[in-house]
């Protein structure tokens, strides 16, 4: 198997374990049994212990020799604590790409719409998945690799999911508040970063 074959592999086994933490058919303090995931997978137990090492980078997981591989009991604290980081990185992002979304803020309309959509019917899967694309189109508007790669090692996606399922991380609506940084980036607003920042700092859990 290829290099890129492998990280591919790697990636879709990773996701089926977030979307099983995420879901709740692995709950807190639960292990997770490599083998068998190999087998319903029909994997190696060597890609799945690579996909597991990064998602106890991520403290979705913790391991011990006595209790092999448990899904974290994480806490509104826990999960707080990557928000000013990816705060800072956004403010950053949205001063770098000010320019560019003002000329085109598309992208990030079609995402709006649909959270429109999703705040109507309270999907929160939707809602889930709209709000980091958002969030992933502002950064990728930067053009700034790096910053889309620290972005992207936060697992923005999976702490906004436990965030918003597990925590109930409460919004007005998820699609007016990303509308008005749209509509600030289209009237070229000096403060936009603060603005971008200031967004997710509101949309933290609280301890």
């Amino acid at each position: 198997m290829t290099p890129p074959a492998t990280h591919s592999l790697r990636e879709q086994i990773r996701a089926h374990i977030v979307e099983g933490i995420v879901s709740g058919r692995w709950k807190p303090g639960e292990r997770i049994v490599e083998r068998r995931i190999a087998t319903e997978l029909l994997v190696s137990q060597t890609t799945v212990r690579e996909a597991l090492r990064e998602l106890e980078s991520l403290r979705l997981i913790e391991s011990s020799h006595n209790k092999g591989v448990r899904v974290r009991s994480l806490t509104a604290a826990d999960l707080e604590e990557s928000y000013p980081v990816r705060a800072g990185l956004e403010q950053i992002a949205a001063e770098l790409a000010a320019g560019r979304l003002a000329e085109d803020c598309s992208p990030l309309r079609a995402h709006v719409a649909a959270l429109y959509e999703a705040d109507r019917s309270k999907d929160g899967t939707q809602q889930v998945r709209h709000t980091v694309a958002f969030h992933r189109e502002l950064v990728r508007a930067a053009g700034n690799v790096v910053l889309m790669h620290t972005w992207e090692g936060l697992g923005i996606e999976v702490l906004t999911a436990l965030s918003i399922r597990w925590l109930g991380t409460a919004h007005k609506s998820y699609a007016k508040e990303h509308e008005e940084l749209v509509e600030a980036f289209q009237r070229r607003d000096p403060a936009i970063g603060v603005l971008v920042r200031d967004h997710v700092l509101g949309c933290a859990p609280r301890a």
